[in-house]
């Protein structure tokens, strides 16, 4: 087994955006002696597949004579929920003080996407050696948790007689949060909004990530600033008074005895003997909470239940002609395939089972050739479920000499089909379950009214709509369901709770890379998810409190 160790290319890996940073846990178990006079001493090392080769990530600490390691130095990895990301973790028996992995007896290794590890949070496998066979009875677990921290504070705040700073009226006043910044100086984290014409103004309640106001530390101390705004033009606003607090102690607030704290002005206090305060701040409320994140949905256990709809309509072309959009070409594939593919295989590592309903539309089947516009393509129609992506493809494969393309090209029937398992999820305490439906259509949709009724009733159901336009035809049409540029309406006026449909059109991404198409169609994905959730007030499973 050559290991050469590339080190990775300088700047970050993968697509500009990053959802969040993963930090991985390494145990092994039962590891290969490979020391004759004592046991071995492992390490392990990270590699990602970058460009179809592997690259060196990083490496834990060695633990010495050790076959079960627990190894203190974590991984972090950049996480992308809408790219393939392979890992492959490789252990090593230390040997010498070489930095080349190729001087170093090799333990074993396993290899899997970052998407199977943080959808189970923790995995345990047996460990292989370079011909395939198991090495020994080792394993390692791998644990995976988010890092960061999600939780917001909420201030409702107010003044009572602060002191006037206008000379024919009253203040108008605002505040400002600090927090101390790594050079000791105090850094701006927060301004509200400027309240006029008054010493008792009432400010709206705000919320802010509590990394921002104090780094994530309820105790540091933070300062406030009551200043008074100035509309001169000189830009500087006049200076009415100051304290300094903490979290910790602005959640001493109840919502019957608020928390009162004196702005002193220091000038003023040197100077008058008799000077008390430039005024009272008071809490009204302070609330810290959780602002989950769609890999804290993930790592809770949410599982996302794909289902794919095809369409199986005439204006397709005869499959086996070359010219058809349902032409399988001798590379063993088409344009549908390639969507199934580009989303399927992204989505299949978020579900346990991995098994995916497959339905069609559009096509009169045998035996008595009426027309189905939701028809399982294994011709199973208690169980239309396929085992992976693979599963979905040779269903496909399979059922396309046996049906006739047909026609109209009705949406609904299948949207409804998903909505209504999305419907009964709607009963889950907590964010157990969210469907994802992926449509792939060569064009103009016939029952357009009874679809945007459909789509609107689902917006408010934890599922999300996939379209891929394959196919040079005119979608108009489609772009009209994807909400981005605007509200989507049903024909009776009824608007969209959200955005829930994505929709690209296939030929866009004809010449590109293929993990291009999978970016494209789930990049909102992950907002959907979280979006829905919070609209119902559901937390993640096995939540901690904030």
């Amino acid at each position: 087994m050559a290991y050469t160790g590339t080190p990775l290319p300088a700047g970050p890996i993968g697509s500009q955006y990053c959802v969040c940073k993963v930090e991985l846990s390494i145990c092994g178990q039962n590891l290969l002696d490979r020391d004759v006079t004592s046991k071995s001493d492992p390490f392990c090392v990270l590699f990602m597949e970058v460009d179809g080769k592997w690259m060196e990530l990083d490496r834990t600490e060695t633990a010495v004579n050790n076959l079960n390691p627990a190894f203190s130095k974590k991984f972090i990895v950049d996480y992308h929920f809408e790219e393939v990301q392979k890992l492959k973790f490789a252990l090593f028996d230390q040997d010498k003080s070489s930095m080349q992995l190729y001087e170093h007896d090799f333990l074993g290794e396993f290899s899997c996407t970052l998407g199977t590890i943080v959808s189970s949070k923790k995995i345990t496998r047996s460990l292989l050696l370079g011909n395939g066979k198991p090495a020994g009875k080792g394993m390692i677990t791998i644990a995976a948790q988010e890092l960061s921290d999600n939780r917001v504070i909420t201030l409702s705040m107010a003044g009572r007689k602060l002191d006037k700073k206008d000379l024919f009226g009253k203040s108008d006043p605002f505040l400002e949060f600090y927090k101390p910044g790594d050079d000791g100086k105090w850094m701006l984290v927060h301004r509200t909004e400027v309240i006029k014409y008054t010493l008792d103004p009432v400010w709206k309640p705000f919320t802010v990530p509590l990394v921002s106001l104090c780094d994530g530390d309820v105790e540091k101390l933070i300062k406030v600033v009551v200043m008074c705004y100035d509309y001169d033009s000189d830009g500087g606003h006049d200076f009415i008074g100051e304290f300094q607090t903490s979290v910790a102690k602005m959640c001493e607030t109840q919502d019957a005895f608020p928390l009162e704290l004196e702005c002193i002005n220091p000038k003023k206090q040197k100077k008058k003997k008799n000077y008390k305060n430039s005024g009272i701040i008071i809490v009204k409320s302070c609330k810290i909470t959780r602002d989950f994140s769609f890999l804290d949905y993930i790592l809770g256990g949410c599982q996302l239940m794909f289902t794919v709809g095809i369409d199986f309509t005439a204006s397709n072309g005869n499959p086996r002609d070359p010219s058809s959009l349902h032409y399988i070409n001798p590379m063993g594939t088409n344009e549908y395939l390639s969507a199934i593919w580009a989303v399927g295989q992204i989505i299949q590592d978020y579900d346990s089972d991995k098994m995916f309903p497959a339905l069609g539309f559009g096509a009169q089947l045998p035996p008595d050739w009426k027309v189905s516009h939701e028809f399982a393509i294994n011709f199973n129609p208690t169980n239309p479920f396929c085992s992976g992506v693979e599963g979905i493809v040779q269903a496909y494969s399979a059922c396309l000499p046996h049906i006739r393309f047909y026609g109209p090209t009705n949406f609904s029937p299948i949207v409804n089909h998903v909505a209504r398992f999305a419907a009964q999820a709607t009963q889950q305490e907590a964010a157990s379950q969210y469907f994802i439906l992926l449509i792939i259509t060569d064009g103009v949709i016939s029952d357009m009214d009874e679809t945007r009724h459909a789509v609107v009733q689902a917006s408010k159901l934890p599922m999300s709509i996939i379209i891929v336009g394959v196919g040079n035809a005119d979608f108009a049409a489609m772009e009209f369901l994807d909400g981005d540029s605007r509200v989507l309406r049903s024909h009776t006026g009824e608007e969209a709770v959200r955005d829930i449909v994505q929709f690209v059109p296939f030929r866009d991404f004809r010449n590109a890379p293929k993990e291009t198409l999978a970016k494209a169609v789930l990049a909102e994905l992950p907002q959907q998810v979280v979006q829905y959730f919070k609209h119902q007030n559901l937390p993640p499973i096995n939540s901690e409190p904030a």
